[in-house]
Protein backbone atom coordinates (compact mmCIF):
# COMPACT_ATOMS: atom_id res chain seq x y z
CA UNK A 1 0.00 0.00 0.00
CA UNK A 2 1.21 3.43 -1.39
CA UNK A 3 2.37 5.47 2.27
CA UNK A 4 1.18 8.95 3.00
CA UNK A 5 3.52 11.64 2.94
CA UNK A 6 3.73 11.87 6.36
CA UNK A 7 4.59 8.29 7.15
CA UNK A 8 7.40 9.02 4.14
CA UNK A 9 8.88 11.88 5.86
CA UNK A 10 9.40 9.68 9.14
CA UNK A 11 9.54 5.81 7.73
CA UNK A 12 11.85 5.68 5.52
CA UNK A 13 14.43 2.44 5.16
CA UNK A 14 17.24 3.10 6.30
CA UNK A 15 20.69 0.22 7.06
CA UNK A 16 21.40 0.01 10.69
CA UNK A 17 24.72 -0.51 12.21
CA UNK A 18 25.48 -3.70 14.71
CA UNK A 19 23.94 -1.13 17.32
CA UNK A 20 20.86 -1.71 15.90
CA UNK A 21 20.10 2.15 16.32
CA UNK A 22 15.98 3.80 16.41
CA UNK A 23 17.45 7.01 14.48
CA UNK A 24 19.81 7.39 12.21
CA UNK A 25 23.31 8.48 13.46
CA UNK A 26 25.62 10.89 12.01
CA UNK A 27 28.54 9.28 9.95
CA UNK A 28 30.68 12.18 10.16
CA UNK A 29 33.53 10.58 8.11
CA UNK A 30 34.99 11.78 4.86
CA UNK A 31 36.08 8.71 3.82
CA UNK A 32 35.20 5.06 3.59
CA UNK A 33 37.21 1.99 3.87
CA UNK A 34 37.51 -1.01 1.38
CA UNK A 35 37.64 -5.02 2.75
CA UNK A 36 40.51 -5.83 0.04
CA UNK A 37 41.66 -4.79 -3.20
CA UNK A 38 39.27 -6.14 -5.41
CA UNK A 39 36.22 -4.47 -3.17
CA UNK A 40 38.03 -0.95 -4.18
CA UNK A 41 38.85 -1.55 -7.44
CA UNK A 42 35.40 -2.45 -8.09
CA UNK A 43 33.96 0.09 -6.06
CA UNK A 44 36.03 2.72 -8.76
CA UNK A 45 34.32 0.73 -11.40
CA UNK A 46 31.10 1.22 -10.27
CA UNK A 47 30.42 -2.15 -10.34
CA UNK A 48 28.78 -1.71 -6.85
CA UNK A 49 26.83 0.82 -5.25
CA UNK A 50 29.04 1.66 -2.10
CA UNK A 51 30.06 4.71 -0.21
CA UNK A 52 33.64 5.70 -0.91
CA UNK A 53 33.83 9.35 -0.23
CA UNK A 54 31.72 11.60 1.33
CA UNK A 55 32.12 14.17 -1.30
CA UNK A 56 30.20 11.58 -3.84
CA UNK A 57 27.78 10.01 -1.12
CA UNK A 58 27.07 9.84 2.23
CA UNK A 59 24.53 7.53 4.50
CA UNK A 60 23.44 10.80 5.59
CA UNK A 61 23.37 12.75 2.76
CA UNK A 62 21.29 9.78 1.05
CA UNK A 63 19.20 9.24 3.61
CA UNK A 64 17.73 12.76 2.73
CA UNK A 65 17.71 12.45 -0.84
CA UNK A 66 15.94 8.97 -0.60
CA UNK A 67 12.85 11.00 1.26
CA UNK A 68 12.94 13.98 -0.56
CA UNK A 69 12.30 11.60 -3.80
CA UNK A 70 9.78 9.98 -1.88
CA UNK A 71 8.03 13.28 -1.15
CA UNK A 72 8.38 14.83 -4.41
CA UNK A 73 7.36 11.36 -6.47
CA UNK A 74 11.02 11.72 -7.84
CA UNK A 75 13.44 9.05 -9.16
CA UNK A 76 17.05 9.76 -7.77
CA UNK A 77 18.70 13.43 -6.91
CA UNK A 78 21.96 14.70 -5.25
CA UNK A 79 21.96 17.12 -1.95
CA UNK A 80 24.27 20.16 -2.14
CA UNK A 81 25.66 22.66 0.24
CA UNK A 82 22.94 25.63 -0.89
CA UNK A 83 20.18 25.94 -2.68
CA UNK A 84 22.42 28.13 -5.48
CA UNK A 85 24.98 25.46 -5.63
CA UNK A 86 21.56 23.31 -7.20
CA UNK A 87 20.75 25.90 -9.23
CA UNK A 88 23.93 26.42 -10.84
CA UNK A 89 25.37 22.55 -10.82
CA UNK A 90 22.64 22.06 -12.48
CA UNK A 91 22.16 23.91 -15.38
CA UNK A 92 25.95 23.45 -15.58
CA UNK A 93 26.10 19.73 -15.88
CA UNK A 94 22.76 19.87 -18.36
CA UNK A 95 23.57 22.79 -20.60
CA UNK A 96 26.47 23.30 -23.22
CA UNK A 97 28.03 26.24 -25.25
CA UNK A 98 25.82 27.21 -27.25
CA UNK A 99 22.07 26.47 -25.76
CA UNK A 100 19.92 28.49 -24.38
CA UNK A 101 17.67 28.40 -21.09
CA UNK A 102 13.74 30.23 -21.21
CA UNK A 103 13.58 31.44 -17.85
CA UNK A 104 10.44 32.90 -16.11
CA UNK A 105 10.91 36.68 -15.64
CA UNK A 106 10.13 36.37 -11.86
CA UNK A 107 13.21 34.43 -10.36
CA UNK A 108 15.58 34.52 -7.43
CA UNK A 109 17.83 37.63 -7.25
CA UNK A 110 20.73 35.49 -7.69
CA UNK A 111 19.53 33.42 -10.04
CA UNK A 112 19.20 36.58 -12.23
CA UNK A 113 22.69 37.31 -11.75
CA UNK A 114 23.70 33.53 -12.83
CA UNK A 115 21.62 33.73 -16.12
CA UNK A 116 22.73 37.37 -17.00
CA UNK A 117 26.41 37.62 -15.75
CA UNK A 118 27.71 33.96 -15.62
CA UNK A 119 26.70 31.57 -17.79
CA UNK A 120 27.11 34.03 -20.76
CA UNK A 121 30.61 33.34 -20.06
CA UNK A 122 30.28 30.15 -21.14
CA UNK A 123 27.84 31.02 -24.29
CA UNK A 124 24.77 29.91 -22.74
CA UNK A 125 21.89 32.48 -23.74
CA UNK A 126 18.52 32.99 -21.92
CA UNK A 127 15.34 34.32 -22.66
CA UNK A 128 12.69 35.99 -20.32
CA UNK A 129 8.74 35.26 -20.42
CA UNK A 130 6.35 36.74 -18.33
CA UNK A 131 4.73 34.67 -16.17
CA UNK A 132 1.39 36.01 -16.99
CA UNK A 133 1.73 35.60 -20.44
CA UNK A 134 2.40 31.72 -20.70
CA UNK A 135 0.84 31.54 -24.58
CA UNK A 136 3.67 34.06 -25.89
CA UNK A 137 6.59 31.10 -24.53
CA UNK A 138 6.49 28.79 -27.78
CA UNK A 139 7.58 32.36 -29.56
CA UNK A 140 10.47 32.42 -27.92
CA UNK A 141 11.53 28.97 -28.03
CA UNK A 142 14.50 28.37 -30.57
CA UNK A 143 16.71 25.73 -31.86
CA UNK A 144 19.01 26.35 -29.22
CA UNK A 145 16.60 26.18 -26.39
CA UNK A 146 16.90 23.33 -23.64
CA UNK A 147 15.71 24.35 -20.70
CA UNK A 148 12.59 26.06 -19.52
CA UNK A 149 13.16 27.30 -15.63
CA UNK A 150 10.45 28.55 -13.14
CA UNK A 151 9.80 29.21 -9.79
CA UNK A 152 6.02 28.69 -8.29
CA UNK A 153 4.68 30.50 -5.98
CA UNK A 154 7.78 33.37 -6.92
CA UNK A 155 10.26 35.18 -5.11
CA UNK A 156 9.28 37.64 -3.97
CA UNK A 157 5.98 38.28 -5.37
CA UNK A 158 4.17 34.99 -4.46
CA UNK A 159 3.28 34.98 -8.24
CA UNK A 160 1.67 31.59 -9.18
CA UNK A 161 2.69 29.66 -12.39
CA UNK A 162 0.67 27.17 -14.22
CA UNK A 163 2.86 23.58 -13.96
CA UNK A 164 -0.01 21.92 -16.24
CA UNK A 165 0.65 24.08 -19.21
CA UNK A 166 4.76 24.75 -18.25
CA UNK A 167 4.41 20.35 -18.23
CA UNK A 168 3.08 20.57 -21.85
CA UNK A 169 4.55 23.20 -23.47
CA UNK A 170 8.08 21.38 -22.23
CA UNK A 171 6.76 18.11 -23.70
CA UNK A 172 5.65 19.15 -26.83
CA UNK A 173 8.87 21.07 -27.68
CA UNK A 174 10.94 18.35 -26.15
CA UNK A 175 12.60 20.88 -23.29
CA UNK A 176 13.46 20.06 -20.29
CA UNK A 177 11.13 21.36 -17.32
CA UNK A 178 12.70 22.72 -14.19
CA UNK A 179 10.78 24.04 -11.33
CA UNK A 180 12.17 25.41 -8.14
CA UNK A 181 9.81 24.40 -5.58
CA UNK A 182 11.25 26.24 -2.48
CA UNK A 183 8.50 28.10 -1.53
CA UNK A 184 5.78 25.63 -1.77
CA UNK A 185 8.16 22.84 -0.37
CA UNK A 186 6.85 18.94 -1.61
CA UNK A 187 4.35 18.80 0.80
CA UNK A 188 2.14 21.55 -0.48
CA UNK A 189 3.24 20.69 -4.60
CA UNK A 190 4.89 18.18 -6.39
CA UNK A 191 5.74 19.69 -10.07
CA UNK A 192 6.94 16.35 -11.35
CA UNK A 193 2.98 15.36 -10.75
CA UNK A 194 2.47 18.45 -13.75
CA UNK A 195 5.40 17.21 -16.16
CA UNK A 196 8.38 18.68 -14.40
CA UNK A 197 11.58 16.75 -15.55
CA UNK A 198 13.98 17.90 -12.40
CA UNK A 199 12.42 19.76 -9.37
CA UNK A 200 15.26 22.42 -6.94
CA UNK A 201 15.22 23.06 -3.47
CA UNK A 202 16.88 25.61 -1.60
CA UNK A 203 17.03 23.15 1.94
CA UNK A 204 18.03 26.26 3.50
CA UNK A 205 14.05 27.47 3.99
CA UNK A 206 11.02 24.94 4.78
CA UNK A 207 12.82 21.97 4.47
CA UNK A 208 15.14 22.75 7.69
CA UNK A 209 12.36 25.29 9.05
CA UNK A 210 14.51 26.97 11.96
CA UNK A 211 17.23 28.55 10.00
CA UNK A 212 20.12 26.63 11.34
CA UNK A 213 21.68 25.09 8.06
CA UNK A 214 22.53 25.65 4.57
CA UNK A 215 21.56 22.90 1.98
CA UNK A 216 20.17 22.57 -1.51
CA UNK A 217 18.69 19.65 -3.79
CA UNK A 218 17.74 18.70 -7.25
CA UNK A 219 15.76 15.99 -7.93
CA UNK A 220 13.88 14.00 -11.01
CA UNK A 221 14.76 11.85 -13.61
CA UNK A 222 17.14 9.30 -13.28
CA UNK A 223 18.63 10.16 -16.64
CA UNK A 224 18.83 14.02 -15.78
CA UNK A 225 20.41 12.93 -12.14
CA UNK A 226 23.35 10.97 -13.50
CA UNK A 227 24.50 13.66 -15.54
CA UNK A 228 24.26 16.11 -12.60
CA UNK A 229 25.57 13.36 -10.20
CA UNK A 230 28.72 13.19 -12.26
CA UNK A 231 29.08 16.61 -12.67
CA UNK A 232 28.58 17.33 -9.04
CA UNK A 233 30.79 14.35 -7.66
CA UNK A 234 33.82 16.38 -9.76
CA UNK A 235 32.83 19.58 -9.08
CA UNK A 236 32.35 19.46 -4.91
CA UNK A 237 29.63 21.52 -4.13
CA UNK A 238 28.09 18.39 -2.21
CA UNK A 239 25.81 18.91 1.35
CA UNK A 240 27.99 18.34 4.45
CA UNK A 241 26.73 14.68 6.56
CA UNK A 242 26.03 16.81 9.62
CA UNK A 243 23.78 19.27 7.50
CA UNK A 244 22.08 16.29 5.87
CA UNK A 245 21.53 14.98 8.84
CA UNK A 246 19.65 17.82 10.74
CA UNK A 247 17.55 18.24 7.57
CA UNK A 248 16.70 14.53 7.39
CA UNK A 249 15.25 15.02 11.10
CA UNK A 250 13.76 18.65 10.02
CA UNK A 251 11.23 16.42 7.34
CA UNK A 252 10.06 14.34 9.71
CA UNK A 253 8.13 17.68 10.92
CA UNK A 254 7.45 19.33 7.57
CA UNK A 255 4.30 18.43 7.60
CA UNK A 256 3.11 19.78 10.73
CA UNK A 257 5.19 22.89 10.89
CA UNK A 258 3.96 24.10 6.85
CA UNK A 259 0.29 23.69 8.10
CA UNK A 260 0.72 26.01 10.92
CA UNK A 261 2.59 28.43 8.59
CA UNK A 262 0.19 28.26 6.22
CA UNK A 263 -2.88 29.19 8.80
CA UNK A 264 -0.98 32.00 10.13
CA UNK A 265 -0.11 33.07 6.20
CA UNK A 266 -3.79 33.06 5.47
CA UNK A 267 -5.29 34.78 8.91
CA UNK A 268 -2.26 37.59 7.98
CA UNK A 269 -3.03 38.32 4.44
CA UNK A 270 -6.58 38.51 5.10
CA UNK A 271 -5.80 41.32 7.93
CA UNK A 272 -3.72 43.28 5.55
CA UNK A 273 -5.86 42.76 2.68
CA UNK A 274 -8.39 45.03 4.99
CA UNK A 275 -5.57 47.54 6.37
CA UNK A 276 -6.07 51.27 4.77
CA UNK A 277 -1.79 51.49 5.45
CA UNK A 278 -1.66 48.55 2.69
CA UNK A 279 -1.65 49.39 -1.08
CA UNK A 280 -2.06 45.38 -2.02
CA UNK A 281 -1.43 41.98 -0.91
CA UNK A 282 -0.86 38.95 -2.37
CA UNK A 283 -0.94 35.17 -1.12
CA UNK A 284 -1.86 32.28 -3.35
CA UNK A 285 -4.86 31.05 -1.20
CA UNK A 286 -6.38 34.85 -0.90
CA UNK A 287 -9.42 34.85 -3.03
CA UNK A 288 -8.26 38.21 -4.56
CA UNK A 289 -4.90 36.45 -5.98
CA UNK A 290 -5.09 36.18 -9.62
CA UNK A 291 -4.14 32.90 -9.99
CA UNK A 292 -6.29 31.97 -7.09
CA UNK A 293 -7.61 28.74 -8.82
CA UNK A 294 -4.44 27.53 -10.41
CA UNK A 295 -2.98 27.69 -7.26
CA UNK A 296 -5.73 25.55 -5.58
CA UNK A 297 -5.50 23.33 -8.53
CA UNK A 298 -1.51 22.22 -7.73
CA UNK A 299 -0.98 23.14 -4.33
CA UNK A 300 -2.52 22.02 -0.90
CA UNK A 301 -2.52 25.28 1.01
CA UNK A 302 -1.17 28.92 -0.01
CA UNK A 303 2.80 28.53 1.65
CA UNK A 304 4.23 31.24 4.34
CA UNK A 305 4.99 33.86 2.21
CA UNK A 306 2.76 37.44 2.19
CA UNK A 307 3.45 39.63 -0.41
CA UNK A 308 2.32 43.43 0.57
CA UNK A 309 2.89 47.04 -0.40
CA UNK A 310 2.89 49.63 2.65
CA UNK A 311 1.11 52.75 1.74
CA UNK A 312 3.05 55.87 1.26
CA UNK A 313 6.12 55.05 -0.73
CA UNK A 314 9.75 54.33 0.43
CA UNK A 315 9.88 56.96 3.07
CA UNK A 316 6.57 55.06 4.73
CA UNK A 317 8.19 51.47 4.10
CA UNK A 318 11.77 52.27 6.11
CA UNK A 319 9.44 53.89 8.99
CA UNK A 320 7.54 50.48 8.92
CA UNK A 321 10.94 48.66 8.88
CA UNK A 322 12.27 50.57 11.66
CA UNK A 323 9.23 50.28 13.53
CA UNK A 324 9.33 46.05 13.44
CA UNK A 325 9.77 44.98 17.48
CA UNK A 326 8.71 41.22 17.34
CA UNK A 327 9.30 40.25 13.63
CA UNK A 328 13.29 39.74 12.67
CA UNK A 329 14.57 41.75 9.59
CA UNK A 330 16.32 39.24 7.37
CA UNK A 331 16.72 38.02 4.25
CA UNK A 332 15.69 34.49 4.92
CA UNK A 333 12.83 32.62 5.05
CA UNK A 334 10.41 29.57 5.84
CA UNK A 335 12.10 30.27 9.12
CA UNK A 336 10.09 29.63 12.58
CA UNK A 337 10.63 32.88 13.27
CA UNK A 338 8.59 35.45 11.13
CA UNK A 339 10.65 37.40 9.07
CA UNK A 340 10.25 41.18 7.34
CA UNK A 341 12.63 41.85 4.30
CA UNK A 342 12.49 44.44 1.67
CA UNK A 343 13.45 42.67 -1.63
CA UNK A 344 14.34 46.04 -3.11
CA UNK A 345 17.26 46.49 -0.86
CA UNK A 346 18.14 43.04 -0.11
CA UNK A 347 17.65 39.55 -2.04
CA UNK A 348 16.38 41.36 -5.34
CA UNK A 349 18.95 45.20 -4.81
CA UNK A 350 21.28 43.52 -7.68
CA UNK A 351 18.29 43.95 -10.21
CA UNK A 352 18.23 47.73 -12.01
CA UNK A 353 14.98 49.55 -11.10
CA UNK A 354 13.22 48.94 -14.75
CA UNK A 355 14.71 44.82 -14.18
CA UNK A 356 12.10 45.05 -10.32
CA UNK A 357 9.65 46.93 -11.93
CA UNK A 358 9.11 44.15 -14.55
CA UNK A 359 9.02 41.53 -12.13
CA UNK A 360 6.23 43.97 -9.54
CA UNK A 361 8.73 44.52 -6.98
CA UNK A 362 8.24 48.24 -5.59
CA UNK A 363 10.27 50.50 -3.25
CA UNK A 364 7.34 49.63 -0.80
CA UNK A 365 7.12 46.59 -1.22
CA UNK A 366 7.17 44.13 1.84
CA UNK A 367 7.96 40.01 1.69
CA UNK A 368 7.35 38.44 4.87
CA UNK A 369 8.11 34.85 5.71
CA UNK A 370 5.02 33.87 8.26
CA UNK A 371 6.63 31.98 11.15
CA UNK A 372 4.96 29.19 13.78
CA UNK A 373 4.14 32.17 16.40
CA UNK A 374 1.41 33.21 17.75
CA UNK A 375 -0.98 34.57 14.99
CA UNK A 376 -2.00 37.09 17.28
CA UNK A 377 1.62 38.06 17.92
CA UNK A 378 2.35 37.94 14.48
CA UNK A 379 -0.44 40.27 13.49
CA UNK A 380 0.04 42.86 16.55
CA UNK A 381 3.34 43.54 15.95
CA UNK A 382 2.90 44.13 11.98
CA UNK A 383 -0.09 46.58 13.06
CA UNK A 384 1.67 48.60 15.31
CA UNK A 385 4.60 49.18 12.44
CA UNK A 386 1.81 50.00 10.01
CA UNK A 387 0.32 52.43 12.39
Amino acid sequence: MEKKFETKAIRTQIERSQFLEHSVPMYLTSSFVFEDAEDMRASFAEEKERNIYSRYSNPNSSEFIEKVCQMEGAEDGFAFASGMAAVFSTFAALLESGDHILSARSIFGSTHTLLTQFLPKWNIGHSYFKIDQLDEIEQLITSKTKVIYAETPTNPGVDVLDLEALGNIAKKHGLILIIDNCFASPYLQQPIKFGADLVIHSGTKLMDGQGRVLAGITVGKKTLMDKIYRFSRITGPALSPFNAWVLSKSLETLALRVDRHCANALQLAEFLEGHEGVNWVRYPFLKSHPKYEIAKKQMKLGGCVVAFEVAGGIEAGRKFFDAIQLLSLSANLGDSRSIVTHPASTTHSKLSLEERAAVGITDGMVRVSVGLEHIEDIIEDIAQALN
